[in-house]
This record gives C-alpha cells, sequence and structure tokens, in this order.
C-alpha cells in the first residue's frame, strides 16, 4: 500500500478533472476508485507499455500520458511520443535519470553543482575521492529515493560505503556507474516548478530534514508559501531545468544552499514524492497533481496561488531495526492534517545501517498546517509525542517513539 499512501491524492485530484486510464505492472486494488479503465503491463518493458498504450487508445480518446513515478519516465515519454502526445524529449528525461549526464550539463551551461567523478571500481572510487577531496559523497548515477547514497569522511569507510552504493546501482536502468561527489555543506532543500511549453515557474520551496547519517534518509519535509529563500533557489533551479532540456511538465528540482549560494543536487522530472505535492496543495492552493495532467494535455496550468501558509511532514522511524508490536495515537492534536500509518504490528522494520531502506524502515508519517513553519514544525513534535510505537528489537522490548520514549 506504499502507492495509495505516498500518491492516493495525486491520483484522487486527478481523477476529479479528468477520466483516468492507467497502465500499471499488477491488477489495481485502492486505484480501480479513480479509473474508467485499465492495462496490466510492465512500464519498464518499452514494449509491453506500448501495446498497452494502443489498447488503451483504441478503447478511448486519450488527451495526455503521465508518471508520478521515477522508474517510468523515458518509457512513458517514448509512449507518448508514439501517440503523438505532449512531453519532454526521452532524451532529455535520460539525462535527468542519469546523474553524471545532469552533472556534464549543468557544468556546460554554468549551473552551480559539485564536482563529481563517474567511476566503475573501487580503486578509481578511492583516486576521484582524494582529488575531489574529503568528506564525498557516494551514490549511484541512476536511482531514486536516495537509495545507495552515502556520505563518506575518511578513506577508511571507503570500501564499504563503495560497496553499499554499487550495490544499488547495479539494480540501474539507464546506467550502473557508482558517482564520487563534493559533499555540499548546508541546508538542503527541493524546489517545486512547473514547465509548460518550455517556460518554468517555482511554486514552492520545501525545506527539508536529513538523518540517518551517513545515509541522507529524509525524515522530514516543510512548505512555506512565504518561505524567504524562494528567491536565492529560483535561478538555479530554473536553470537546471534549460541545461537538461526538461519542456513540459512538473519537476522536483533538489539542491543545497552553500555559503548562501545555491548548488544543485539533481533534478527529478516529475512530482516530487514524499506528500511533497501535497504539502504544496495544503501551504499555496496549487494543486501540481492537476497541473502535470493539465500539461500533460497540451493545456496551460493553472499555478495561482490561493492559500499563504505552511505545512509539514514528519515520518515515523524506529530508533533502531526489529518488530513492529504496536502503533496508536494516545490523545489528539490541534493542526494534525493526518496521520498514516504504513506497517502493522508484526511487520519486520529495517533501517538504512542494518541494509535497509525508506521502504523497509518507515511506520508512516504525520502532517501538520499552521501559519508559519515553526508553527507546523512545532505541531509536528506535539503530535509525534502523542503517538505510542513500540519496536522489539531482537531480546527485549524498548519503546521507539512518542509518549514511550525516544
Amino acid at each position: 500500500m506504499e502507492a495509495q499512501a505516498y500518491r492516493g491524492t495525486c491520483l484522487e485530484n486527478v481523477a476529479v478533472h479528468y477520466d483516468v486510464v492507467l497502465i500499471s505492472g499488477a491488477e489495481p486494488t485502492w486505484e480501480k476508485d479513480f479509473l474508467v479503465d485499465y492495462e496490466v503491463a510492465d512500464p519498464t518493458d518499452q514494449a509491453a507499455l506500448s501495446a498497452a498504450g494502443r489498447a488503451l487508445a483504441e478503447r478511448h480518446r486519450l488527451a495526455g500520458v503521465m508518471t508520478l513515478t521515477e522508474w517510468y519516465l523515458v518509457p512513458v515519454a517514448r509512449l507518448a511520443r508514439q501517440l503523438d502526445l505532449p512531453t519532454t524529449a526521452p532524451e532529455a528525461l535520460q539525462g535527468c535519470r542519469n546523474k553524471h549526464t545532469s552533472r556534464t550539463l549543468f557544468a556546460r551551461h554554468g549551473v552551480p553543482s559539485a564536482a563529481s567523478v563517474s567511476v566503475r571500481t573501487e580503486h578509481e572510487a578511492h583516486v576521484a575521492a582524494r582529488r575531489i577531496g574529503f568528506p564525498v559523497v557516494l551514490k549511484p548515477a541512476a536511482h531514486a529515493a536516495s537509495m545507495g547514497v552515502i556520505r563518506v569522511d575518511t578513506a577508511g569507510e571507503l570500501p564499504a560505503a563503495y560497496a553499499v552504493a554499487a550495490k544499488t546501482a547495479g539494480q540501474g536502468v539507464e546506467s550502473t556507474q557508482v558517482l564520487v561527489e563534493e559533499y555540499l555543506d548546508g541546508p538542503e532543500m527541493s524546489v517545486e516548478c512547473v514547465t509548460y511549453r518550455g517556460q518554468s515557474t517555482v511554486v514552492a520551496v520545501t525545506r527539508k530534514t536529513v538523518g540517518c547519517a551517513p545515509y541522507f534518509e529524509e525524515l522530514a519535509h516543510a512548505v512555506d508559501a512565504d518561505d524567504p529563500l524562494r528567491a536565492t533557489v529560483t535561478p538555479a533551479a530554473l536553470a537546471a531545468l534549460d541545461a537538461l532540456g526538461v519542456t513540459d511538465g512538473v519537476s522536483h528540482v533538489e539542491l543545497r544552499v552553500v555559503d548562501g549560494r545555491a548548488r544543485l543536487i539533481e533534478v527529478n522530472a516529475r512530482i516530487a514524492g514524499d506528500m511533497i505535492s501535497h504539502l504544496v496543495h495544503l501551504a499555496t492552493g496549487v494543486d501540481l497533481a492537476r497541473a502535470a495532467a493539465d500539461i500533460a494535455c497540451g493545456r496551460t496550468p493553472d499555478l495561482t496561488p490561493t492559500r499563504r501558509q505552511a505545512a509539514a511532514i514528519r515520518f515515523l522511524y524506529p530508533a533502531y531495526s526489529g518488530t513492529l508490536t504496536a502503533r496508536r495515537i494516545t490523545k489528539p492534536v490541534g493542526g494534525v492534517e493526518r496521520v498514516r500509518f504504513q506497517r502493522q504490528p508484526g511487520d519486520k522494520l529495517l533501517l538504512p545501517q542494518d541494509g535497509g531502506d525508506l521502504f523497509t524502515a518507515r511506520i508512516g508519517y504525520l502532517i501538520t498546517t499552521g501559519p508559519t513553519t515553526a508553527i507546523v514544525q512545532a505541531r509536528a513534535q506535539e503530535a509525534y509525542r502523542a503517538l505510542d510505537v513500540q519496536v522489539t528489537p531482537a531480546e527485549q522490548t524498548v519503546p521507539a517513539i512518542g509518549e514511550s520514549g525516544a
């Protein structure tokens, strides 16, 4: 139910305005409430995807094609081309998916980024790290959700870190290489952008909280309609989209602000995950899912803000890997928009340091709203304390979060 927990609002919002048909790798379940038709096909298999698209086109007059999933960007763009529907060029999306290509294009177009070297062996990684200077970041050239991304502070840490990054990179489609990159020391954020016929607009800025060092697990996000850093990060985000050739769609541009200057991490040419599009909707009134659907259908998106407030999401992680034994809300808290548990008692939880990732570690999330970022974060902390979530490690039961500790 991961997709429903994090993408359900997107599908629901689009279905309000459009008749939706779906191509899915498995028989739809919860999605059926929002669909008029569907085909089952592997979206990463271009031939299967194209056949499913043609089958739907024979039954319906298709106006546009879009995806919310990082791994499907290039195949779906090719499908849009085959059906003569609007899309950013598949070649441009390949540049977004391959971070080495992105860095090359950033350098060519003068977009402030990070020093980056593509490597294929541990020895090459050592050479690159010494050249760049520790600390460095190792990451797969083509993956998503910060999986396989790890900070390395010393040469002694590099062999184990390279093994982690290389294992994840080996699952890549566009590239199996590992990147060794300069560590950008500054606050991390994303810029939520909308591009229509080559003109890009910044809709919102998302402040990120990352943890589980040396990994970069995303623990919380906050969107404020009046974020003071918007003017600082906007030029770099728009320049990055131009450099990569993104012409149509919603993008999630990640960067860090170092010494007052925006430095690009990567461009994800799709709606942000982690419920960020919902935060943007709560904070500004702009519906990014509707905008993406409009653009896919060749229509001008409505980006007029109708709200000026803040919204935040906090993810629920255990203090250690183990088995979830209990999770409940102990009391109501003001300003809470929703609490969602995505794990059931008895489920195994595996943190990144134990070989897991966000899909194996997260228990759920809570979302709060309010007039400012400070207020929504305070409400999130209060709501967090109102949870009773317990995890059993190998030999003893120790409370994980909320009332019972951590």
